[in-house]
C-alpha cells in the first residue's frame, strides 16, 4: 500500500516546525512508525529490535552522547531524533528529558503504552515542552470505505486494510489479538491471574459500546467491581478502548445514566476478541454501526484539535439517544441506525432530546442514505460517508 496522508500529519510538523517535541501514542500498527518517519528525522532508533533495546537499557546514556555528538556536527538548527516504541525502555525518557531541557535536541517519541510511560519515567509531559497527539486506525476521511458491512467486519487498521484477500485479513486479525492483546497487554497488566483478564477481555469486547455493568461482569468473572475497573484502565493505557462519558445535565429528568461506556478502538480487532466470526446478525451489525460511528467522532474532533466532547444520553425508564456531540455546552444529537429507508419511528428519541434540550437546534440520523435529507422540521437524515462534518 503506498503512502496515505494521515489527518494528524500537519498538526505534528506544524509543531516540530515550532521547535517542539512530539509524542505519538497509539496502539500497535495504527501507523506511528510510518508517520514519524515522514518528517526529515537526523536519527532513527526502534526499540522493537531486542539487541538495540539491551543496548540502551544497559546504558541509557548512550543516547546522551549520540545526540550532543550529533548536534556539535549541525549548524543552525537542533536535530530531529526519533524513538520509535520508547515505552519498552521507559528508563531512557529521563535522558530524553536531560536533552530537551538543554535545548540539544528535538524528539518525535512513538509508544503503545501510557501506562508504562507514567509507570517507569518522569517526564513532563506539560504543554510547551512535549506535544501529545494520538494515532488512530484509519478515519473514514484518510482511507474512505467502498463497502460498509466489509469495514464494520475487518476493521480499520492499516495493515489490515491493505490485505485484499478477507481470509488472510482474518488469519492477521486473528495473530494480531492472539500476539498483542493477549501476550502484550496481559504481560503488562501486573495480575494475579491472566485467566480472569483474559476471561474480561473477551467480555469486554462483547460489551463494547455497551454501558458498563460492573456488577454483571463482577459475576461472571469472579473478581471485585475494583478489579474490574482496574482492568477497563489498562485497555484505556494501551489505547485498546476509549471511555466514553454520558450527558448527565438535565432540567427534566432525575434517573439518566451515569455509567460510562468504553469503545475498542477497532471493529475488527473488537470482533475477533469476542471470539465472533464474520457472519453477524443484523441485530449485532446494527450495534457495530453505532460503535464505528462513535470511534468516527471521536477521532474526527481529536483530529481537528478541538474541546468538542462526545457522549451519549440515556433514560433507564424513557428515550436514549446513540451520540451527542458536546460543543461547550451546544449540544447535537445524533441516532445512528442501519437502514436505507428511515421512518419516524427512528427519529422519535431525537425529537424528545431537542424539546428537552434548548441549544440543541439540529439533530442527524446517520444511516445509509444516499444524500442528507429532512426527515422533520429539525431532524436530517445524513449518510454515514459524510459524518466528519459534523464536529
Amino acid at each position: 500500500m503506498k503512502y496515505i496522508h494521515r489527518s494528524v500529519e500537519d498538526r505534528i510538523r506544524h509543531t516540530i516546525e515550532r521547535d517542539k517535541s512530539v509524542l505519538l501514542l497509539g496502539a500497535r500498527q495504527t501507523g506511528k512508525t510510518t508517520l514519524a518517519c515522514q518528517f526529515n528525522f537526523d536519527l532513527s532508533i526502534s526499540f522493537v529490535q531486542p539487541d538495540v533495546r539491551q543496548r540502551y537499557e544497559k546504558s541509557p546514556q548512550l543516547l546522551k552522547g549520540e545526540v550532543e555528538s550529533l548536534a556539535a556536527g549541525i549548524k543552525g538548527r537542533r536535530p530531529l531524533v526519533i524513538l520509535d516504541e520508547v515505552q519498552k525502555i521507559p528508563v531512557i525518557l529521563d535522558v530524553v528529558q536531560d536533552l530537551i531541557d538543554r535545548e540539544k535536541a528535538n524528539f518525535v517519541l512513538t509508544g503503545s503504552s501510557a501506562r508504562k510511560l507514567r509507570r517507569g519515567a518522569k517526564i513532563n509531559l506539560l504543554p510547551g515542552r512535549i506535544v501529545a497527539f494520538r494515532m488512530d486506525p484509519f478515519s473514514l476521511p484518510e482511507f474512505p470505505a467502498d463497502d460498509l458491512v466489509e469495514r464494520l467486519i475487518y476493521g480499520s487498521l492499516p495493515g489490515i486494510l491493505a490485505v485484499k484477500d478477507l481470509s488472510d485479513r482474518e488469519t492477521d486479525l486473528e495473530a494480531y489479538v492472539t500476539i498483542y492483546l493477549e501476550e502484550e497487554i496481559r504481560a503488562e497488566a501486573v495480575v494475579r491471574n491472566l485467566g480472569d483478564f483474559a476471561r474480561f477481555l473477551e467480555l469486554a469486547a462483547s460489551e463494547s459500546g455497551g454501558i458498563v455493568n460492573l456488577r454483571k461482569l463482577s459475576q461472571e468473572i469472579g473478581v471485585s467491581h475494583t478489579t474490574i475497573r482496574s482492568y477497563y484502565q489498562i485497555l484505556e493505557d494501551c489505547l485498546i478502548a476509549e471511555r466514553v462519558e454520558p450527558l448527565t445535565q438535565s432540567k427534566t429528568r432525575k434517573k439518566l445514566t451515569k455509567s460510562e461506556k468504553y469503545l475498542f478502538f477497532d471493529m475488527g480487532v473488537r470482533r475477533l476478541a469476542a471470539r465472533e466470526g464474520t457472519k453477524l446478525p443484523r441485530e449485532t451489525m446494527g450495534q457495530i454501526f453505532e460503535q464505528f460511528i462513535g470511534l468516527e467522532l471521536l477521532r474526527s474532533a481529536r483530529i481537528k484539535g478541538k474541546a468538542t466532547k462526545i457522549r451519549f444520553w440515556r433514560d433507564p425508564d424513557g428515550p436514549e439517544v446513540d451520540w451527542v456531540i458536546d460543543a461547550d455546552g451546544v449540544y447535537t444529537p445524533l441516532e445512528v441506525k442501519l437502514t436505507e429507508n428511515p421512518s419516524s419511528s427512528d427519529i422519535r428519541h431525537l425529537e424528545v432530546f431537542l424539546s428537552e434540550y434548548r441549544s440543541a437546534k439540529v439533530g442527524y440520523l446517520i444511516c445509509q442514505v444516499p444524500r442528507k435529507a429532512n426527515l422533520s422540521e429539525r431532524v436530517i437524515a445524513l449518510p454515514w460517508r459524510s459524518i466528519s462534518e459534523l464536529t
